[in-house]
Order: C-alpha cells, then structure tokens, then sequence
C-alpha cells in the first residue's frame, strides 16, 4: 500500500487516470446500440482513433510522467476533436473527462511540497504564537 501512495505521488494520476476513462468511455458509446448512436465521424475512422489515441495518452502519462506536457496537450485536443467525430464527445462525459484530466496532468507540479490540512497549519501558528 505504501509503495503504490509513493509510485502515485510522483506523477499526475487523476489527470492520466481521468484521461484514460474518458477515452474509454468514449469507445464504449462508439460501441452502443444503432438507435443511441448519433453519428460516428468521418469514415468511421476517426470516431475510433481519437478515443484511442486518448486512452494511450492517459495510460502514457502514468507511465511514463516526464513527458507529461506533451501528452496533456495532445489528450486536450484530442478530447475536444472528439465532440465532432464520436456521438457529441461519448455524450459530454467522455469530452469532460478528458479535459479535466488534461488539465489537472498540465497543471501538475512534481517538486511542490504536499499540503498541510488546515487544522495542522493552524495548530503550527497557535503554537508558534504562544512561544515567541
């Protein structure tokens, strides 16, 4: 338990794992009965690789994070190409995942210290303003 919180603590999990679901879930309505379909996209193709591409970007972020940019660019976009070639983006869910995904692995910052809860910071001024 203890080797998993460190191995996701050094790199942007939600993101890649956000991304990943929304790339899954987007082939998954691809896959969905003829009358819940509202179109597929151009030839068929891209409806099935943008989704793909995707799930490898989330799958690559965790596995490989250094290149972590890169691929939060690249799930963005595809996540929003997706809203025209694969039933209105997996019917919004799959599009916002892969946004928020994008953009939580974007925003992520491998040297930032983990936050203090506020009940631990607040008792660390108490005490410190008692003992000048």
């Amino acid at each position: 338990m203890v080797a998993f919180r460190r191995w996701r603590a050094a790199r942007p999990f939600w993101g890649g794992l956000l991304l990943a679901l929304g790339g899954a879930e987007i082939l998954l309505t691809e896959k969905a009965s003829l009358k819940v379909v509202m179109h597929i996209g151009m030839q068929g193709l891209a409806g099935y690789l943008l989704p793909a591409v995707m799930l490898i970007c989330g799958l690559l972020i965790l596995f490989n994070p250094a290149q972590r940019l890169f691929y939060s660019i690249c799930g963005v976009l595809l996540s929003l190409g997706t809203w025209l070639t694969s039933n209105l983006g997996g019917f919004l869910v799959g599009l916002l995942l892969g946004v928020v995904g994008s953009c939580l692995t974007f925003g992520w910052l491998p040297d930032q210290e983990p936050r203090q809860s506020r009940l631990r910071w607040r008792r660390g001024r108490q005490t410190s303003a008692q003992h000048p």
